[in-house]
C-alpha cells in the first residue's frame, strides 16, 4: 500500500495563515469579554434536570476522599488547601496543575465518596463561579472549559441533589451558559467535534428550550463531523490511539444521554462509536495498555476494559489499520505495532509526532521497547515529538519533521511541519511468519536517502528479525569524494525494563518486570546502552535507550540488521 504524496506549506503561507488566524483569535477574544457575549449566552434559562449523563471512564474514589481531606494532586502536583479550603482564590502550582482544577475532572471521584463529595463538589463549583464566573482567557479557553462543561453535565444531578432552589436554579444557569460559550469557540478547530459532543451532552442533563436548543446546535455539528474525524477503521484523524479512545467515552455517554431524553442520534453516532471500540481493541497491546503513538499515552487496562464494557459477543480480532497507518505484528510472545503512516498534518498535526516507522514491542507480558511517550497535556518538551524520541532510525542526527514555534505556534497551534510526505507499506504473512516493510521519504530532501524498515516475525522461532536502511532515491555515478552520513537505530526501553550489554558490546540483553530475557543482536558498527526519560501519565521517568551507530554513503546507502529473540535460561 503506498500512501498519497501530500503538499507542505511553505514558509510564506504559514506566515500568511498564522497573521490570518491569529487576527481572528483576537478578535474572538474581543468579543468573548463584552456584555453582548454575555447577554448572547445567558438566554434561555434552563427549566430543570433532564437526562442524567453519565461519564463511563472508571472513578477514582480515593482522589475524591482526599480533596474531602482539603489535598488536592493533580497532574503530578500536590496543593494543600484544608478541608473545605477554597483551592481557587489562590494560585496553582503550575499551569498543569491549573489546567487540570479549572477542567474539574476530579468531580467524578468526588461524587463517588457520596454524600459528603456531593456537598463538597457544590461547595467547588460554588467557589469556582464566584471567582471564576464571567469570561477569562484561561479557565474559559477551548482547552479547559470542554472538560469542565463536560464534567459538570455528568455530575449536575449529584451536584444539586442537596441544594436548595436558588442553588440549583444558578448551578443549571451557569452550565447552560457555559455549553453556549463552547458552541461560540471558533479557535482549536482540532477539538470542534469534541466540544459539539460536550455541548450536546450538557443540553441533555437540561430541560426545557435551553437544552433542546442546545442539542438541535450540537447534534449537527456532531453529525457534521463525524465523519471526517473517525475512519472507517476507528482511528482518530489525529491518528493518535489515546484520543480516540477519549473521543469513544464521550461519545458513549452522548448516546446514553440522548436515550435518556428518548430522543435518537444522528445515524453517524453509533457507527463511529463501533469502529471507535474495534481500534481500542486495536491498539491494546497484551499487556493490557495503549499504545503511546502520535501524542498518546499508554492508558491502563482498567481505562480500556471500561471503554469496551458495552461489547457484547466474541471479539474481533484485526492485525493492520492500513488506512490508519498502523501495522499489527503478532505471535504468542511477542507484539509489536508499527506507525506505518504519515503523521497527521494541517489543524490535526498539534500534537502530532516526526516518528515514521516507530514501534513498540511487549514481549512476553513485559513492555520493553517503546516510545519517549510525549502528550499535550504532560509539559514535556516538544522535543520529544522529534525522530530520536522514538524506536526507529534517524539519519545525521536530524528530524523528519518539527513543531512550529514563536508566532506562528501561538496562533496555530504549535503544528508539525516538514514530515515525510510519502510512505509505502507492503505485507506478506504466511502460517510460519509475518514480515512487514516501510519506507519513507522523510530524508531525500535533504540527503536523498530512503529509510527502508524491514520486520520478519518467525511465529515458530519466536523470534523478530528487523533491518533498517537508508537507500539512494535513484542510482546515479559518484562525480566527487563519497559522502558518508552517520546515522542510527534506536530501541527506547520502557522504565520498568533495563539492558544490559555483553562482553562483545554488540548484543544487549533487555529484561522486564518478568525477568525474561531477550537478547537483542545486531550488526552495526557500534552499540551502546544510553540515558533516555519516558513520560507515563504526565511524569518524567529515567529510562535508557539502546543505540545502534552505522553510516550511509550517498550513493550506495548503509544498514543495519538485528535480531530480537527469547534468552533461553
Amino acid at each position: 500500500m503506498e500512501a498519497p504524496r501530500l503538499p507542505s506549506p511553505s514558509a510564506a503561507a504559514l506566515a500568511l495563515q498564522a497573521a490570518g488566524e491569529g487576527a481572528r483569535r483576537l478578535a474572538e477574544r474581543e468579543w468573548f469579554g463584552t456584555p453582548f457575549h454575555r447577554m448572547a449566552i445567558a438566554r434561555p434559562r434552563p427549566e430543570g434536570l433532564a437526562a442524567n449523563p453519565r461519564d463511563f471512564r472508571p472513578v477514582e474514589p480515593e482522589r475524591g476522599r482526599r480533596i474531602l481531606a482539603g489535598i488536592f494532586d493533580l497532574a503530578g502536583t500536590e496543593m494543600v488547601v484544608g478541608a473545605r479550603g477554597d483551592p481557587f482564590d489562590r494560585p496553582s502550582p503550575d499551569r498543569r496543575f491549573a489546567v487540570a482544577l479549572h477542567r474539574m475532572g476530579w468531580m467524578g471521584g468526588l461524587l463517588a465518596t457520596g454524600d459528603a463529595g456531593a456537598r463538597a463538589g457544590l461547595k467547588l463549583t460554588n467557589d469556582w463561579r464566584r471567582v471564576f464566573g464571567r469570561w477569562n482567557g484561561f479557565s474559559w479557553g477551548p482547552d479547559v472549559i470542554e472538560r469542565r462543561v463536560f464534567n459538570l453535565a455528568c455530575g449536575l444531578r449529584r451536584l444539586t441533589s442537596g441544594a436548595s432552589d436558588a442553588e440549583r436554579a444558578e448551578a443549571l444557569d451557569d452550565l447552560a451558559r457555559q455549553a453556549r460559550h463552547l458552541l461560540s469557540i471558533g479557535q482549536a478547530p482540532e477539538r470542534a467535534l469534541e466540544r459539539a459532543v460536550a455541548a450536546g451532552i450538557a443540553g441533555c442533563a437540561l430541560a426545557g428550550e435551553a437544552g433542546e436548543r442546545l442539542i438541535d446546535t450540537a447534534m449537527g455539528r456532531v453529525a457534521r463531523d463525524l465523519a471526517t474525524t473517525v475512519s472507517h477503521e476507528g482511528v482518530h484523524i489525529s491518528r493518535s490511539p489515546q484520543t480516540g479512545l477519549e473521543l469513544l467515552f464521550d461519545l458513549q455517554t452522548l448516546d446514553d444521554a440522548l436515550h435518556q431524553r428518548g430522543q435518537a442520534g444522528p445515524d453517524e453516532l453509533p457507527r463511529a462509536i463501533d469502529r471507535l471500540s474495534a481500534a481500542a481493541r486495536f491498539f491494546a497491546m497484551p499487556d493490557g495498555r495503549l499504545v503511546e503513538f502520535q501524542g498518546g499515552a499508554a492508558l491502563g487496562p482498567r481505562r480500556i476494559a471500561a471503554a469496551l464494557a458495552h461489547e457484547e459477543g466474541e471479539e474481533r480480532s484485526r492485525r493492520k489499520a492500513p488506512h490508519g497507518g498502523y501495522e499489527r505484528l503478532q505471535s504468542e510472545s511477542l507484539a509489536i505495532m508499527v506507525d506505518a503512516g504519515l503523521p497527521a498534518r494541517g489543524r490535526w498535526s498539534v500534537a502530532a509526532c516526526a516518528q515514521p516507522a516507530a514501534m513498540e514491542i511487549v514481549c512476553g507480558g513485559d513492555r520493553l521497547i517503546v516510545g519517549c511517550g510525549w502528550t499535550a497535556d504532560s509539559g514535556a518538551s516538544h522535543a520529544l515529538r522529534l525522530t530520536d524520541a522514538a524506536s526507529t532510525a534517524s539519519l545525521a542526527d536530524m528530524s523528519t519533521g518539527q513543531p512550529l514555534r514563536g508566532f506562528a505556534a501561538a496562533a496555530l497551534g504549535a503544528r508539525l511541519v516538514g514530515a515525510p510526505r510519502k510512505i509505502e507499506v507492503k505485507r506478506h504473512e504466511s502460517d510460519a511468519a509475518a514480515w512487514l516493510e516501510v519506507s519513507h521519504d522523510g530524508w531525500v530532501k535533504r540527503f536523498g536517502l530512503i529509510h527502508e524498515r524491514k520486520l520478519y516475525l518467525d511465529l515458530v522461532q519466536e523470534e523478530l528479525r528487523g533491518e533498517d536502511s537508508f537507500q539512494p532515491r535513484e542510482e546515479k555515478e559518484l562525480t566527487g569524494p563519497r559522502r558518508y552520513y552517520p546515522f542510527t537505530v534506536r530501541f527506547h526501553l520502557h522504565p520498568d525494563a533495563r539492558a544490559s550489554l555483553a562482553r562483545d558490546n554488540k548484543s544487549v540483553l533487555l529484561k522486564g518486570p518478568s525477568d525474561q530475557g531477550w537478547w537483542l543482536r545486531n550488526d552495526a558498527v557500534s552499540a551502546s546502552v544510553e540515558a533516555s526519560l519516558h513520560v507515563d501519565n504526565g511524569v518524567a521517568r529515567r529510562t535508557v535507550q539502546v543505540v545502534l551507530r552505522g553510516q550511509a554513503s550517498a550513493d550506495k546507502g548503509g544498514r543495519i540488521r538485528w535480531k530480537l529473540s527469547r534468552a533461553e535460561g
